[in-house]
């Protein structure tokens, strides 16, 4: 017997893991928590597999819910880019993008790369600069989106994912055990150097500063001539780097809030189409299934 999942089903099942919240999920949706809970409890009738698991007032995630899960994103995100592609023949026009070069190397190009398929006639212009004074050039109309790092004093901008901030260090690199450590940091007044620094500080750990780089690339030179330890998001890790743990008696860092800003009055179909795309792939891309219980899902 052949069954049939419904694409709602599985749209509220990853929104629940994803939000790790049943009411959440019914805002976002706009259903009721009943008709939430309903769906999931229907989704394992369906599948005739235990997907969530209760302990007290909180739900886990299976392994067959972990399986679900992962095939559930792909299934969503093929369904959108279809329907986004059948409404898009006749959305045209060009945008402004700005971000920082660590989003525009190693977080973006799969996300641009489908946005282009489903919008093959929106033309994006991509300017990398840091975050603070991309955040300046949306304010002046320069930039029509730009996503961003929150920096401290950031007003406004849509939260569209968040970023785990790591300790890096080369393969073979011994400049992790040194002492003062040394350390490859962007510029000051940057959310990923004041962490580094505010953490080795509560630490008790003495450090200097090795190389200063407005770029990813310049940060990760000094990592792969190990002459120093860096602090990026996980995103950015890439062969011939490793993540530095606790293990290694290295404090841990926090994540970061990436947003979403746009021009204010700048409006066309191509920036709509642009702006709605990134904010749902970022999310998608940047909130997998919560390492704490879920909220109790009835």
């Amino acid at each position: 017997m052949i069954i049939s999942l419904d694409v709602r089903m599985l749209r509220s099942f990853v929104s629940v893991i994803e939000t790790g919240s049943v009411t959440e999920t019914a805002r976002r949706l706009g259903r009721t928590q009943p008709a939430i809970s309903l769906q999931l409890s229907r989704l394992e009738q369906l599948t005739g597999k235990v997907l969530l698991r209760h302990e007290g007032r909180s739900t886990i995630l299976t392994n067959d819910g972990d399986i679900l899960y992962s095939y559930a994103r792909s299934i969503l995100r093929l369904h959108d880019e279809m329907l986004s592609r059948l409404a898009s023949p006749d959305i045209e026009g060009r945008v402004i993008l700005g971000t920082p070069d660590l989003y525009a190397a190693f977080l973006l190009p799969p996300i641009l790369e489908s946005f282009r398929r489903a919008f093959p006639r929106v033309q994006i212009e991509l300017r990398s600069a840091l975050s603070t004074p991309l955040v300046g050039l949306v304010h002046r109309g320069e930039v029509d989106l730009a996503l961003v790092t929150r920096m401290n004093g950031f007003a406004g901008g849509d939260v569209v994912g968040q970023e785990q901030l790591v300790w890096l260090t080369g393969n073979d690199s011994e400049a992790q055990k040194e002492n003062p450590l040394p350390l490859a940091l962007l510029p000051p007044g940057n959310v990923y150097r004041d962490y580094a620094i505010e953490a080795l500080d509560r630490a008790g750990r003495q450090w200097h500063i090795a190389c200063i780089s407005d770029s990813a690339a310049g940060l990760q030179a000094a990592v792969f001539g190990n002459i120093a330890v860096t602090v990026l998001g996980r995103n950015a890790a890439v062969p011939g780097m490793r993540e530095i743990g606790a293990h290694e008696d290295f404090p841990p860092l926090p994540k970061v809030d990436l947003l979403l800003y746009r021009a204010t009055g700048r409006n066309s179909p191509a920036l709509d189409a642009l702006h709605g795309y990134l904010s749902q792939a970022l999310q998608a891309a940047n909130f997998g299934p919560s390492p704490l219980p879920l909220e109790a899902a009835s």
